[in-house]
């Protein structure tokens, strides 16, 4: 179990506020089910393209979406 502390600290976001309308950051989701780095990235960067990086965020992801499929099944 993670320290709930941890949990604390992640959710005092230092950014904007381009997740504030979910029920739980994307951070909080990733840690508590263990995802890794790329996944993690895929995520937060789908949640939040609408709010801040437009096209930017999307070519983003689908890089992380990318390397995911070049480690696991190519």
């Amino acid at each position: 179990m993670t320290n709930p502390l941890f949990f604390e600290a992640v959710l005092k976001d230092k950014g904007g506020d381009h997740y504030k309308d979910y029920v739980i950051e994307p951070a909080e989701f990733i840690i508590k089910n263990k995802l890794d780095f790329p996944t993690g990235n895929v995520i937060k960067y789908l949640l939040r393209h609408s709010r801040k990086g437009k096209k930017k965020d999307l070519e983003k992801a689908k890089h992380y979406i990318d390397m995911i499929i070049a480690r696991d099944y190519k």
